[in-house]
């Protein structure tokens, strides 16, 4: 909240942080807290003074907060909890610092904690790395780019042996990745440490952070002597490993369980106290016991042990190592069997050597005491010690175990002790000081690791034997005066640097010694040329830094003796020596490797220098020396690649000396430095080094911007290093893209490293340049090529920076300010462009480059604002602005220049345009919708027409919206209604100014309708969505592209689409319908078609071949075979024409196991259901639109109310089958109307035939079906209270859909309604007819059951409709229907009163049949039931006695029981006779029970006929009802039916059924 002002008690506020807000309230309710206002006026931004590791924690909780409530949202509930903790201790860190009550060390505690736990969470939360220093956020502007590119981050884990037998090389098998040797651990448990690095020496460390040491901190040292060595660092370590041992059984049947303990002795035997250390912070020990390996005789520990023995008991002290053998049953008990030795120093009074050792093992048992130890000190230890003294008796306590061997490895790390002889003479060089010269000669054969190990006191010891006058320096041998500067050199003895300065300083007293040395120095290097060993020269090349020092100081002495004489003298001197180094450098080093050392020798020695000149020279002086001898080097083309590397480097310390940072001296050496990088970029050699040569300078003149020198700097650098800056940033991306090709060849100058480097240069570059600085570039070039030549290779990188990872995805901040100077680059460009390269002198090659740039910069992802929290959002837009505005203004200008060489760019560059179109940012859009304007405009002017125009943006448009471009509100700048804000008007706008102005508005208006179709593709396929709308989207889309656009590419490439999705969800059947789409496009023809999708280059009739094998393929997956069959036939004729005999047998056989399918395997009829999408927040493809959906196998409507409802979770069930209004239509909710509905076969023919089985029927009832039913049931007038089905009317609606089902979807949409109504009897007749047609089906399938076997669906369906019948199911028709009243009153219905009579009379005979069936199939258990069936048949039949049943009640000719659409055929008496022997027994049982009248013979024939015509009339499909009057319910029908007699083949379509259902294939869309 910024406070504007304050008045009355009152204060005006304003919200910054979200929207531009004013208000007032209450001064006491806010605390005002001091702040900083920069850039102020209406884009003004205020910061509070407070700690900047304050301010970021409160910026990130806030941006946290909502990505932390997503988290939730998306179940990842364990980060969830992470996060709120971490929060929280955030919270309670910040309330720390903000209460101003901690020490410096607490609040830098403090502060480290909190960036830690910053860094996680950014991490984690996928949020951008936040490059620090010293705990704060780094400003990039204070920075420039190659420094912001080096903040980086680190990480670490651990792992668990899995077989304790290689516990002592794990490391190695981490290492090496042997992971089946260990387990990494489980998420479940594992260890947690924290790392700070601290700098300085363990006293300043101390001093700096007394809080870490309060805590009982562990000091570690290193094993061994660290990298720098402190004056007055003592140390006396003997670091001893236990490797292993081979031991034997000792008459066991099983190995031993050895246990090592190990003891550290004095001379006089006591065992020393506190001479053991397991480890840092543990308190030594006076005994170390191993651990034990279970049987194993070769165990192996490599186990690390460090013995501080005071350097007091170190001579005559040994170490004793007892082995024991631990049992297994008894816990307890340790069985000594033997023990090994070794003294730690020898007799001539060195220790013990730094390498293994293999020690004896010698016998004893449990009762050995070892109280004398003299009586095993005399025996040998080891091979060296028995080879010392040959002459041992045999008769011993102790005798070696041959067979048994123990190694150990030791390492000393001690400043007093040493393992070389001549050291040791020189350490104690007091006893003998006349013998010190000699002592030194010797120590040129000592080897420098024994040197390394003493030497803190040989460095001290020749010091002091120097300072007091033991020694006079320059009187030192001169090997050994190179010797000990040398020695400085090294970064181990860098500490000890003082000690020497200070002798310099204060102790020299050589006032004539730089004579010498300079004449020693030019005679060395004189001679370089021709010496062959040049050993001593190379050592004084080396020490070359400490001997100008000698120089100086003895010059300076002698000057201040002599009051400055001879300073000519020595100034010739100094120049004639630098002439003498000049002349070492230009040699020619090819053929001499030694020269060649000596002259990096030289090379790394001369920067040291500097410094030491600057005390006798001026700085312009110096400057002169040293360009003269980086000058002498020669080019890269004469020397070696490890002559480049010491000579860059020698220079990079040049560009780091304090020499460098003087103006004046820059001046002077600036150009020998950039002459030498750009020979090095020029052949692409050490790239890495002169990158950081070039960080270096450009620090420097970041540094000193505000010298007016630093702008001729700059330009220097621009001449030199711009242009071949470029080139080698063009040939390391060009390797970096070709080694992704080649895997395996990884070019170590092709690394992102190196190219970040690169890229951060030439950013560095162009950072600093001016506006002057880009003009006089542009005018130094001598001719147009050149310009174009130049431009062509910057915008080149620039849109390389655009497309290639140069920086990690959390880099944001580099990325923004690489945006923000490529910006700035391409705004200074764009003036030349102009005015160069346009009208007559128009270059396309230039201006597609920049567009192509402009393109990619608008769309590069760290620029999408709209993806970034808001605060991110502001803070962006605070300091950059949105760039992807500013771009576009110039990418417009540039257009609007061009004139009559726009037409140059139509069709090219509409789709990139149509890419920045689809930034959904509003202001770049309202720039670029002209452009549209303009290349319509041009094309109509140039051709006619914009045909080109037309295709190119409709295909870019797909491509570009696939990838998850554009939004909602993009197709409103083709829209008709919305009026955009801007300097511009809507693209429809402007062509209605036109004179194609209907051929512009109809293209708009298609673009607009593709925009609505490709958007809820986009948002289907992008989101976690469900396949059923991925698949009803891109079924909108193919119709689009088919009947509307006519776009045949297209449309072929989303018929693959749909079919892959077809095959994801198994809807085998769908998806051969689907390419069944792109195979009629095709002809049996030889014509070539090229390369498509995953079809290779072919014939037309080999590419509809295969598409016809795959469509056949996937119909038997489906088990469509009646739709495969057809197919078959197709591929059989045109094999047949071409005589391919192989090929026509395959499909041959092919078509007969598909007619033995249908025949054989089950197939299950689904179940269909109308979905009605209501409300404005479907997709567009759903919205207020109804469909009828065919259902999963097993599918009912509860399963499918509950699966439609999972996909739109947001969507209201609606609970009534009525139309919705127009409230909900309009409203912004999901309503969602479900119920199922009836399929009404298109054709009858095939269900009319008496002998096609049930099988084949049931295909042709539920496939090829256009038309669905759904009933509703209403009252009429008054209800009848006594009756219902007197007023019980039937509203039945039927649904025609746009396309049959199956087809290329599993729902298509509703194309229009018809509704009737069925009054009360017609209802009755319906529902009578439907039970009859369900009896008939299940009996037939029970008629050839075994005895005793399962017929419960027999059982429940025929209680179901006698009881019904029994407790007024069919009473209740007689009642409403039969009765006088009802029969006078409706003359009309006579004959549907007598079809319904008929229809139950029919009902009383088909259950006889069914009875007399379930009389021989009941188990006997349940002849309880069978006779309760009976006798409810009885009263059944007895209600219906006094209906008269009318002569064709038992006929075969029934046509009263069929829908008006239907006709059901009458089999002949013949047929009924053929079968009345199979069943007159079962049907004279059936009526003995049913009639108590005296029956014929005749009336049993013709019952027996009856029951014939139950099994062979079509069953017909009508609406089955939910009202209807039995007591079981729908889902007791059964799918599949036996079959009565032999079974003819399967009716299957014509030949021409392909051409037939064409135009049932084929795609289109209504009108609307």
């Amino acid at each position: 909240v910024q406070i504007l002002e304050k008045c009355e008690g009152k204060t005006s506020w304003c919200i910054t942080f979200m929207r531009h807000q004013d208000g007032v309230f209450p001064a006491n309710y806010v605390h005002l807290k001091k702040a900083t206002v920069t850039n102020r006026g209406p884009h003004e931004t205020v910061a509070p003074l407070e700690d900047p590791v304050v301010t970021e924690v409160t910026s990130t909780l806030q941006e946290w907060a909502s990505l932390w409530k997503q988290l939730y949202v998306k179940h990842k509930v364990d980060l969830f909890y992470k996060v709120r903790h971490v929060m929280m201790e955030l919270i309670d860190l910040r309330r720390q610092l903000l209460s101003g009550h901690l020490t410096q060390d607490q609040s830098r505690d403090v502060k480290r904690h909190i960036t830690v736990r910053l860094d996680w969470g950014n991490e984690h939360l996928g949020l951008d790395l936040v490059p620090r220093k010293e705990f704060e956020m780094v400003d990039e502007d204070q920075i420039i780019g190659l420094d912001l590119f080096w903040f980086d981050e680190t990480f670490l884990f651990i792992s668990r042996c899995n077989n304790e037998n290689e516990w002592y090389q794990i490391h190695e098998n981490i290492i090496r990745k042997s992971s089946n040797k260990y387990t990494a651990p489980s998420i479940n448990y594992g260890l947690i440490i924290s790392l700070q690095l601290l700098r300085g020496d363990i006293e300043q460390v101390r001093r700096e952070n007394p809080l870490i040491f309060s805590r009982g901190v562990a000091i570690t040292r290193k094993l061994g002597f660290p990298d720098v060595i402190m004056p007055g660092d003592i140390r006396n370590d003997l670091y001893l490993t236990l490797e292993r041992g081979d031991f034997e059984r000792g008459g066991k049947s099983v190995q031993k369980n050895i246990e090592v303990a190990m003891y550290v002795l004095y001379a006089d035997g006591e065992i020393l106290k506190d001479c053991i250390s397991l480890g840092s912070g543990e308190p030594n020990l006076p005994e170390y016991r191993s651990f034990v390996l279970y049987h194993n005789n070769s165990p192996r520990w490599s186990e690390v042990i460090k013995l501080p023995i005071p350097i007091d008991r170190f001579r005559g002290s040994h170490l004793r190592f007892e082995f024991r053998h631990c049992s297994t049953k008894d816990k307890g008990e340790k069985k000594l069997f033997g023990f090994a030795f070794t003294p730690l120093m020898r007799e001539d009074g060195t220790t013990l050597s730094d390498e293994s050792h293999e020690l004896y093992v010698y016998k004893c048992d449990e009762n050995t005491t070892f109280s004398n130890h003299a009586l095993y000190l005399g025996l040998p230890c080891c091979k060296d010690d028995f080879n010392s003294c040959p002459n041992i008796p045999s008769s011993l306590i102790f005798q070696r175990s041959t067979k048994e061997t123990f190694w150990i490895c030791t390492q000393l790390s001690s400043t007093k002790l040493t393992q070389n002889v001549d050291l040791l003479a020189l350490l104690k060089w007091k006893a003998h000081p006349d013998r010190v010269m000699d002592i030194l000669g010797r120590l040129r054969h000592v080897s420098g690791e024994e040197i390394v190990k003493v030497r803190l006191n040989l460095m001290t010891l020749i010091l002091i034997m120097i300072k007091n006058s033991y020694l006079v320096f320059y009187e030192v041998p001169s090997f050994f005066q190179v010797f000990i500067i040398n020695l400085l050199r090294d970064s181990k003895y860098y500490h000890f640097r003082p000690v020497m300065d200070t002798y310099i300083q204060k102790h020299f007293a050589g006032a004539l010694a730089y004579k010498e040395l300079i004449r020693c120095l030019k005679w060395y290097m004189d001679r370089s040329a021709e010496v062959v060993r040049q050993d001593h020269i190379q050592e004084a090349m080396r020490a070359l830094e400490y001997l100008f020092k000698f120089i100086v100081q003895s010059r300076i002495l002698y000057s201040r003796a002599t009051c400055g004489m001879e300073e000519e003298q020595f100034r010739t001197s100094i120049q004639e020596l630098f002439q003498s180094i000049r002349f070492v450098l230009s040699l020619d080093s090819r053929n001499s490797e030694t020269l060649i050392f000596t002259q990096a020798a030289l090379l790394n020695s001369f920067p040291a220098i500097f410094d030491e000149l600057l005390q006798m020279f001026t700085v312009q002086e110096v400057a002169e020396f040293v360009r003269g001898t980086l000058g002498s080097m020669p080019s890269t083309v004469h020397i070696g690649q490890s002559m480049d590397v010491v000579k860059l480097q020698s220079i990079a310390r040049t560009v780091d000396s304090r020499l460098f940072s003087f103006p004046e001296s820059r001046r002077i050496l600036l150009p020998v430095v950039l002459h030498h990088i750009h020979l090095h970029l020029r052949q692409q050699k050490e790239l890495l080094i002169c990158s950081g040569i070039l960080s270096s300078v450009f620090s420097i003149i970041k540094t000193s911007s505000l010298d007016m020198s630093v702008q001729e700097e700059i330009e220097m650098m621009v001449e030199s290093l711009l242009e071949v800056l470029l080139q080698t940033l063009l040939s390391i991306m060009s390797k970096s893209q070709s080694q992704e090709a080649v895997r395996g060849q990884r070019c170590p100058q092709c690394t992102a490293e190196i190219t970040g480097e690169y890229v951060s240069c030439l950013l560095s570059l162009l950072r600093q340049m001016t506006d002057i600085h880009f003009q006089r570039l542009m005018e130094n070039f001598q001719s147009k090529d050149e310009l174009k030549e130049f431009l062509l290779k910057i915008l080149c990188v620039f849109r390389n920076l655009m497309k290639l990872s140069i920086f990690p995805r959390d880099w944001n901040i580099m990325r923004l300010l690489t945006s923000n100077i490529l910006l700035t680059t391409a705004q200074q460009l764009a003036p030349a462009l102009h005015k160069n390269f346009a009208e007559t002198d128009f270059d396309f090659k230039v201006w597609n480059s920049y567009f192509s740039l402009a393109v990619l910069y608008i769309n590069q992802p760290s620029l999408q604002l709209e993806n970034l929290s808001l605060a991110k959002r502001k803070k962006i837009l605070d300091k950059y602005g949105d760039m992807r505005v500013m771009m576009t203004y110039e990418l417009f200008n540039l257009w609007q220049n061009l004139g009559e060489n726009k037409i140059h760019f139509i069709p090219g560059m509409i789709g990139p345009f149509l890419g920045v179109t689809l930034v959904p940012q509003l202001e770049v859009r309202n720039i670029m919708i002209p452009i549209f304007h303009d290349m319509m405009d041009w094309e109509q002017r140039k051709n006619g027409n914009f045909k080109q125009v037309e295709a190119e943006l409709i295909d870019k448009l797909d491509s570009l919206v696939s990838e998850g471009k554009g939004d909602e509100n993009y197709r409103e700048l083709f829209g008709l209604l919305t009026q955009l804000f801007g300097p511009y008007p809507s693209l429809l706008e402007k062509i209605e100014q036109e004179t194609w102005r209907e051929t512009g508005i109809s293209f708009v208006t298609s673009v607009t309708r593709l925009m609505e179709r490709l958007l809820d593709y986009r948002d289907c396929m992008k989101g976690d969505e469900t396949e059923n709308k991925k698949i009803g989207c891109t079924v909108n889309l193919l119709n689009f592209y088919k009947s509307e656009i006519n776009k045949e590419e297209m449309y072929i490439r989303y018929i693959h689409k749909l079919c892959d999705m077809h095959l994801q969800a198994e809807n085998y059947t769908e998806a051969a319908f689907t390419l069944l789409l792109y195979w009629e496009l095709l002809h049996w023809d030889e014509r070539p078609v090229k390369e498509f999708l995953h079809h290779p280059a072919q014939t037309e009739w080999h590419r509809k071949e295969g598409l016809c094998r795959k469509v056949i393929h996937y119909f038997n997956k489906g088990k469509c075979w009646e739709f495969g069959i057809p197919l078959c036939r197709e591929l059989a004729f045109q094999y047949e024409s071409l005589y391919d005999y192989q090929s026509l047998s395959w499909i041959r056989k092919m078509e007969a196991a598909y007619y033995d399918n249908i025949m054989e395997q089950q197939r299950l009829e689904p179940e269909f259901f109308r979905v009605g999408f209501y409300g404005r927040k479907f997709p567009f493809f759903l919205r207020n639109k109804e469909f009828v959906c065919r259902g999963h196998d097993y599918e009912r409507l509860e399963a499918f109310q509950q699966r439609m409802l999972g996909e739109f979770p947001q969507a209201i069930a609606m609970q009534h089958p009525n139309q919705p209004d127009e409230a909900i239509l309009q409203c912004d909710a999901q309503y969602l109307q479900i119920y199922a509905v009836t399929p009404v076969p298109e054709s009858v023919t095939v269900l009319q035939m008496d002998r096609v089985p049930d099988r084949i029927k049931s295909f042709y009832r539920v496939n090829n079906v256009r038309h669905f039913r759904y009933d509703r049931p209403f009252h009429k007038g008054p209800k009848d209270r006594d009756n219902e089905f007197k007023s019980l009317w039937i509203e039945r609606t039927t649904l025609i859909l746009t396309h049959p089902l199956p087809g290329i979807s599993r729902w298509f949409e509703v194309d229009k309604r018809e509704l009737v109504e069925v009054s009360p009897l017609e209802n009755a007749i319906s529902v009578v007819e439907n039970k009859n047609l369900e009896l008939r089906t299940l009996i037939s399938q029970y008629q050839h059951k075994q005895p005793h076997g399962n017929i419960n669906l027999l059982s429940m369906t025929l209680n179901g409709v006698i009881d019904a019948a029994v407790n007024g199911g069919i009473a209740r028709y007689q009642e409403a229907f039969f009765d006088k009243d009802y029969i006078t009153s409706h003359p009309e219905d006579t004959e549907k009163i007598t079809q319904l009579k008929d229809l139950m009379q029919e009902q009383v005979h088909i259950l006889g049949v069914g009875l007399a069936i379930h009389e021989k199939l009941v188990h006997p258990e349940m002849r309880p039931l069978h006779k309760k069936l009976i006798d409810q048949f009885q009263m059944m039949r007895s209600s219906l006695c006094h209906v008269s049943a009318s002569p064709s009640s038992s006929s075969l000719s029934s046509t009263h029981s069929a829908p008006p659409q239907m006709i059901n055929s009458t089999p002949s008496t013949m047929r009924g006779e053929q079968l009345r022997s199979n069943m007159a027994d079962a049907s004279w049982e059936v009526f003995t029970l049913c009639s108590q009248q005296t029956e014929t013979r005749r009336e049993l024939s013709s019952s027996s006929v009856f029951f014939i015509s139950c099994f062979s009339s079509p069953p017909v499909l009508t609406t089955p009802s939910s009202w209807s009057l039995d007591s079981g319910t729908r889902e007791a029908l059964p799918f599949l039916s036996s079959h009565v007699g032999s079974v003819m083949a399967p009716p299957v379509p014509p030949r021409n059924i392909l051409r037939g259902r064409k135009q049932q294939l084929q795609v289109s869309v209504s009108a609307r």
